[in-house]
């Protein structure tokens, strides 16, 4: 199995079980994945350094436009989609296998949380695991220390608050907040 067959199998929204092969090729990436953010989060670098180490974590171009202050963390990184103008905060993590896909100018805060993988409620199963895309849409400012979980969109320009929990989608040009995450208002 290739990467491209991997990511399609994660994108496809089935369930990871026993496939060793899926699960052999899971744990590569997470290995590389963990290389690289090591590299991310245990030196300084310019942010052309950066940017060229973002796009090597999710294996393809990102724009010179992109911002990250490290440290930084995902557990695969090859399913993570960035658009121009997005600034990521500090201490963030990106649980990415089931796709993150993150629009033009876009504000990721402190300790954001992005998860896209849940597991199975059956204890008997509870190693299964089941993705599901987060995705983000234009100009949305997500909080401190904000949870966004899988299969979650964004609507463009809303705010998620610090904090919140977002469990559903989020209409565009609104604030949520609170746990789990509820509408507060429209933005004008």
């Amino acid at each position: 199995m290739e990467l491209n067959e991997l990511i399609e199998h994660f994108n496809s929204g089935d369930t990871l079980g026993d496939d060793p092969e899926v699960l052999k090729l899971m744990r590569h990436y997470a290995r590389e994945a963990q290389k690289i953010t090591m590299e991310i989060n245990t030196k300084f670098h310019e942010q052309d350094e950066l940017t060229e180490l973002f796009s090597k974590l999710t294996g393809k171009p990102v724009d010179d436009s992109f911002g990250l202050f490290p440290p930084f963390y995902t557990d695969f990184g090859k399913n993570i989609t960035v658009g121009k103008n997005v600034f990521i905060n500090s201490d963030c993590k990106f649980q990415d296998q089931g796709g993150i896909f993150i629009d033009d100018g876009v504000f990721i805060g402190h300790g954001v949380v992005l998860a896209t993988l849940d597991h199975d409620l059956s204890p008997a199963k509870r190693h299964y695991l089941h993705p599901a895309p987060i995705h983000i849409g234009k100009g949305v400012w997500i909080g401190a220390n904000a949870t966004v979980t899988s299969g979650v969109t964004i609507g463009d320009n809303a705010v998620i608050a610090a904090g919140a929990v977002v469990t559903k989608d989020v209409q565009a040009n609104t604030v949520v907040g609170g746990v789990p995450a509820k509408f507060i208002k429209n933005i004008e």
